[in-house]
């Protein structure tokens, strides 16, 4: 065998062995798992995901206290904010992610399934058909997030978008939770309307040095064309699904600190 399909055994072989319902308990998705409601998921998944930098149990911890102040029914909170729930939400915090941005988001939340039934419209407004990959998805997401009048200023930090050279992580990782799906389970493939083909591996430094160790980027900084970079060469081993070895090397680069 070459070098690509040695990589590429080695690849499926770590993928899944983290690729399975194991691992649900100890990563932020975790917290979308505990809903059924379609809506339910997409807020909790979007909370954990935007939440997700720092420890990994207090992430998860702080993401479930999130849930449980908005009742364990994050849709219903969203449609029906009452006065006294934003009132306790003000005092959530999490690093530099405060009072004002958890009412601004629940805000825009509102106003979003006010008007639509899924919250993969606000992400799919940008997208163009010829498009190969989410780029224009997070671009038309952040113009729309930040659409509304009272939008604060030091929110905008915490919605990352390709136009600021941002890696996208954190949504990118969303993406993979709502449009991927397989028999493993971890991910929910709720969305239709973006395809596996089109999502953009997360990536962050812990992955960036394992990918840089498989020479998959050669770019030296960690920013949204490292992204582009890694996901291409991942659809030369997998074109219709890259993103599924995320698990692969999130896997080799945290827990096995490749």
């Amino acid at each position: 065998m070459n070098a690509i399909n040695d990589l590429k055994e080695f690849l499926d072989r770590k993928t899944e062995e983290y690729n399975r319902p194991s691992f649900i308990k100890s990563d932020p998705v975790s917290i979308p798992h505990a809903f059924v409601k379609k809506q339910d998921i997409e807020i909790a998944g979007f909370f954990a995901a935007i939440l997700a930098w720092g420890n990994r149990t207090t992430i998860i911890n702080k993401s479930r206290e999130l849930m449980q102040w908005m009742d364990n029914a994050p849709y219903e909170f969203c449609l029906s904010p009452s006065s006294s729930g934003l009132k306790k939400l003000t005092s959530f915090k999490h690093r530099t992610f405060n009072a004002t941005d958890i009412l601004y988001f629940i805000e825009f939340l509102h106003h979003h399934y006010s008007h639509s039934p899924s919250l993969e419209t606000a992400f799919t407004k940008g997208m163009l058909e010829e498009d190969e990959n989410t780029g224009n998805a997070l671009r038309g997401f952040y113009s729309y997030f930040f659409s509304l009048e009272d939008a604060p200023k030091r929110t905008q930090k915490h919605i990352a978008t390709p136009d600021r050279k941002s890696t996208c992580k954190r949504l990118n990782m969303f993406l993979r939770w709502m449009v991927r799906k397989d028999k493993a389970g971890v991910d929910f493939g709720l969305w239709k309307q973006i395809v596996p083909s089109q999502l953009i591996c997360p990536i962050d430094v812990h992955v960036a040095r394992v990918a840089k160790r498989f020479n998959l980027v050669s770019r030296t900084q960690t920013d949204w064309l490292a992204a582009l970079e890694l996901t291409e060469r991942l659809k030369q081993l997998c074109p219709d699904d890259p993103v599924k070895y995320d698990y692969a090397l999130f896997g080799l680069g945290v827990m096995e600190k490749f």
